[in-house]
């Protein structure tokens, strides 16, 4: 069965894989992962106001284009004493989309005189699965089912540190130790920020994988 990644970042889709391989075992090799990307589809601008609400619409969008089951995922950084900030604005919170220094810099200064108890942070990941019924099944009064839907949430809690460490990962990664530590320490021994740890490392406790994991049992039903 193949399913559609409501992205057009090609490295979402090793690590969507891996978590569908991990929980589904040997049906995994029933699904094939396509990005929406490949298939040159457009991105849905993102109105919603909640992550649930965007990792939705872009599963939506995605499904109606394709007639396909479509995953999507919306997540960001929220800072405890910014209230719900930067939220769904994480990737554009200096003005640019994108920009992670900039991003990070702004957010940096906007905390600066926080106490370091009281930086805490946390990463929430929605991840979506809408799955559009088929064109023959119609009611008796003509109208269309709606797709099934299905979103699960998912956290990464830590702190904000003060200055960027670590050259993996992206985003707000460099200045972010989650609170889940991998059983090392940098060479300062210091706890690891996300861009300090591997691939592996990260993704083993990240809110992503967590989502996806919960999402999980209803991939499996896709395929009996």
């Amino acid at each position: 069965m193949k399913i559609v990644v409501a992205t057009h970042n090609e490295g979402k889709l090793p690590e969507i894989r891996n978590i569908i391989e991990a929980e589904l075992g040997q049906a995994a090799q029933h699904i094939e992962l396509v990005s929406a990307g490949s298939m040159n589809l457009p991105d849905p601008v993102e109105t919603g106001v909640t992550f649930e609400q965007n990792a939705l619409l872009k599963a939506r969008d995605v499904a109606r284009r394709t007639g396909l089951p479509a995953l999507a995922d919306d997540s960001g950084l929220i800072v405890d004493v910014l209230g719900a900030a930067p939220g769904i604005l994480s990737a554009r919170w200096s003005g640019v989309h994108g920009d992670d220094e900039a991003n990070i810099d702004l957010l940096l200064a906007q905390i600066a005189d926080i106490p370091d108890d009281k930086r805490g942070a946390r990463f929430n990941c929605a991840a979506a699965l809408v799955v559009p019924k088929h064109c023959g099944e119609e009611r008796a009064n003509g109208t269309t089912p709606k797709a099934e839907e299905t979103v699960k949430l998912g956290e990464m809690r830590g702190v904000v540190i003060r200055e960027p460490r670590g050259e993996n990962g992206f985003g707000y990664d460099p200045i972010f130790v989650p609170d889940n530590q991998p059983g090392r320490r940098n060479a300062n021994g210091e706890k690891l920020t996300s861009a300090e740890m591997t691939a592996e490392e990260k993704n083993a406790i990240s809110h992503r994988h967590k989502a996806f994991v919960a999402l999980a049992p209803e991939i499996k039903e896709l395929i009996g």
